[in-house]
């Protein structure tokens, strides 16, 4: 039975190849999309999962409750690690983890250095492999990561050092110009869905630090784990914390301070803090791409039904015979279910050709290594078969239930009447197909107006052609840094020259608390930002009252921003000059007030802002340059930077290039947006076209009468559009409000955003309008085009 159902589904869609094909390019496309969408999602859901004990282990993080708000942190105080081990007995293990940049040399048996590069390495007791379950290939940490200065290395980093991994046991590598690591062991690369993908394992014995003692100092280097014992819950843990709490934290603070226990497989998706490897995709974002998945899904099969229902009456002598030769109710529907599954399964096919070509473009877009492999991932063998079924089911059963239900004797007769049942579902789906489309027509629309307002929208500061080239932070270095900063700028080309921590905007602030014209401690935080006096010059800062900082290696002087005075109440910029500012024990005047400038990306506010001198804390020498010479510029930069500092590893940034970084989020979620609504709209308009062709065929006889008895063309093809645009009209004010509420949601995630208009809902609204009458009056004035005598000839 199922030979023969088969051999005459085979029949049909070829029978009917126009309907065919429309409906194997909607259900392919749409299908392709979603498996897209599938792999990309699985991937993200896959980071931090490898491990043994995965359900037990969290993340230590510090939260701080401020008069302002609260704020959020993955940091935590040096101490926090060992203290923990010893007040919380309910913890298997505790381990800290403390990431470092440095240069690490090579040398060969001759004494030369052979590898010379600035890489990042981790500070990680044994524990922290007894809570991960990393696979050792030679050695095991409890013996590789004990003493001091002994380090462990990833097999590819080996392999890169040492050219094979047996060959790095017992060699010894310099990091940064100071200490002589002994590699003692070695283990099996981590996979890059992972928060921390370590390379280089440094015993933890070897970390000094001079905040290792202090509870009031937190680092983003620092990170803590710890491992449940078995049968204990997070909720175990809150009652302790509160003794623990008030033990340690005990120095003056303006903020109550917190730690949260954060889940493992919530790291890479919780964007309230960052991790390690610089990668985390939001919880939001994964709902969002799944809901466009489902609603490609629901457009192709509602191209599907509207066809289905619309060819019904065709096959309806098809249905009549069949049951006269008595074939019941349950017969029929497997035979047209059948017809279905095989029409999905085909688009299947095509789906993957299109998955396999696409899959590069988009592991480009996210940067990462997405792959289609049902050998590796069987899982998505399982997502393929429950789509072809979801799809195959939701596309055919209403269809099969319809034809399948025809009186036989009408059905021979040719007498079935479908068109008032099954010309509302037509109009129904057909309003939700479209509102489908407009909802991301719509937001697609806000999403590239929000994108250009971040780049036109002035920052407070110049960013254009200002290189940030890193240098060294040890004593010596320090005291080449007027002589470099001199010959930099005596350079052709450069136009200004400036040390600082930070950029004007950092994706890193230094935040800390202080006194203003008092004794009693502010109840916020500001930003701290140590510059020189050339800071201004360089990035274009506006001075709003008083002076710019003199020159001076230490902090003599402040200069805040108007935010901070808005804080601390001040009216006028004015009256903040000569007002004494205590930080961190050092005591200054405020000599100067600029105007507010962005030193977040645009989703956050304004911070309150001090800046001042002092040279222990520059990271970095700002070059302000000659958009024309910016080329010759940098590498006279480099060779100038090498000659002072040949230990070290140059490296620079743009600050355009930095800030772009910023929304890089919202440069794919864009790019998705558009492909996709691109995608539907495609898919919606091969329906439509397809509907409208078998309405025109339906109405031939209709049409004829009418031109017979005078009806001009454009009367012919007007009478046909009028429906159909009157049902896009339907679908813009049923999409309106809910593509208005989705935009204010999105929008308001930002701190800095457009004003939502009419302007994108009516572009949308036209958009479909024009997209609609193309398509319909191309086959509406095909029909109306026919000699009347053909359709008329034989009543």
């Amino acid at each position: 039975m199922f030979r023969l159902n088969l051999k005459i589904a085979l029949r049909n869609l070829w029978k009917n190849k126009s309907y065919t094909l429309i409906n194997i390019a909607g259900l392919s496309i749409g299908m392709a999309g979603c498996i897209l969408i599938y792999l990309f999602i699985s991937y993200q859901l896959s980071f931090d999962q490898r491990y043994k004990n995965k359900d037990r282990i969290y993340r230590v993080v510090s939260h701080a409750y401020y008069a302002g708000g609260e704020e959020f942190d993955n940091a935590v105080p040096l101490p926090l690690a060992n203290a923990m081990r010893n007040d919380f007995g309910m913890l298997e293990n505790v381990a800290a983890l403390e990431s470092v940049w440095g240069i690490i040399k090579i040398k060969d048996s001759k004494g030369n250095v052979k590898v010379k590069i600035k890489d990042r390495a981790f500070y990680a007791a044994p524990d922290f492999f007894k809570i991960f379950d990393y696979q050792w290939l030679h050695g095991n940490p409890e013996q590789a990561l004990k003493e001091p200065n002994t380090v462990a290395l990833s097999q590819k980093t080996a392999e890169r050092f040492f050219g094979d991994w047996h060959q790095a046991i017992g060699k010894t590598i310099n990091f940064k110009n100071d200490k002589d690591l002994k590699v003692t062991g070695v283990f099996a690369d981590i996979p890059e869905n992972n928060s921390n993908v370590i390379n280089i394992a440094i015993s933890y014995a070897s970390f000094e630090h001079r905040n290792q003692k202090r509870w009031g100092s937190i680092s983003s280097d620092s990170e803590c784990y710890i491992l449940l014992k078995p049968g204990v819950t997070i909720a175990d843990l809150e009652r302790p914390k509160v003794a623990f709490l008030k033990k340690y934290y005990v120095e003056k603070t303006v903020g109550k301070p917190d730690h949260l226990f954060q889940p493992l497989d919530e790291i890479h998706t919780d964007e309230r803090f960052s991790n390690f490897s610089g990668k985390i995709t939001s919880k939001s974002e994964l709902l969002g791409l799944t809901a466009i998945g489902v609603l490609l899904l629901i457009t192709a099969c509602i191209n599907f039904i509207n066809l289905a229902t619309a060819q019904a009456a065709g096959r309806s002598k098809e249905v009549g015979v069949r049951k006269v030769m008595g074939s019941g109710k349950k017969q029929l529907m497997i035979q047209f279910l059948t017809e279905t599954m095989l029409l999905t399964f085909i688009a299947l096919l095509m789906a993957c050709a299109i998955t396999e070509i696409a899959l590069p473009g988009m592991s480009a877009l996210f940067k990462e290594k997405i792959t289609f492999n049902l050998l590796e991932n069987p899982v998505i063998f399982v997502f393929i078969l429950c789509m072809v079924l979801f799809v195959g089911f939701l596309s055919g059963f209403y269809p099969a239930m319809v034809m399948s239900g025809f009186s036989p004797a009408l059905a021979i007769k040719n007498k079935v009447n479908i068109r008032h049942g099954g010309g509302i579902l037509r109009k129904v789906l057909v309003v939700v197909q479209f509102s489908i489309t407009i909802v991301l027509v719509t937001g697609t629309l806000v999403i590239l107006m929000q994108m250009k307002f971040m780049r036109e929208k002035p920052l407070g500061f110049n960013s254009s052609a200002i290189a940030l080239i890193n240098v060294p932070s040890d004593s010596l270095s320090k005291l080449k840094f007027d002589i470099l900063k001199t010959r930099i700028l005596n350079e052709p080309g450069v136009l200004a020259v400036s040390f600082c921590n930070s950029a004007p905007a950092a994706e890193s602030n230094l935040t800390n608390e202080f006194y203003y014209d008092g004794t009693v401690m502010e109840d916020f935080q500001a930003n701290i930002k140590f510059i020189d006096a050339d800071y201004l010059k360089t990035f274009g800062l506006q001075l709003l009252a008083g002076r710019f900082l003199t020159k001076s290696d230490t902090i003599r002087e402040y200069v805040v921003n108007e935010t901070l005075l808005k804080k601390l109440k001040v009216v006028h910029p004015q009256d903040a000059i000569g007002k004494m500012i205590i930080l961190s024990d050092h005591r200054a005047q405020v000599v100067g007030v600029v105007k507010d400038f962005n030193n977040k990306s645009l989703r956050e506010s304004i911070s309150p802002i001090l800046m001042t001198t002092r040279k222990d804390g520059y990271a970095a020498l700002s070059v302000k340059m000659d958009a024309q010479q910016i080329p010759d510029v940098m590498k006279h930069a480099e060779k100038i930077w090498n000659e002072y500092y040949p230990d070290y590893v140059y490296s620079s940034d743009f600050m355009d290039d930095k800030i772009n970084k910023y929304y890089e989020s919202e440069q794919v979620m864009g790019t998705l947006f558009k492909v996709f609504a691109l995608v539907i709209i495609f898919i919606s308009f091969i329906g439509l076209f397809g509907l409208i062709s078998f309405v025109a065929v339906q109405r031939t006889k209709e049409m004829a009468i009418r031109k017979v008895l005078g009806a001009s063309v454009f009367e012919l093809v007007s009478m046909l559009n009028t429906t159909f645009i009157f049902l896009i009209l339907l679908a813009n004010l049923i999409a309106w409000p809910v593509a208005y509420i989705f935009i204010q949601k999105w929008l308001s995630g930002y701190a800095y955003r457009i004003t939502l208009s009419i302007w994108p809902f009516a572009a949308a609204m036209f958009i479909s309008l024009m997209i609609t009458l193309i398509t319909v009056s191309f086959r509406s004035y095909k029909a109306a085009k026919t000699n009347p005598v053909d359709a008329l000839k034989y009543e």
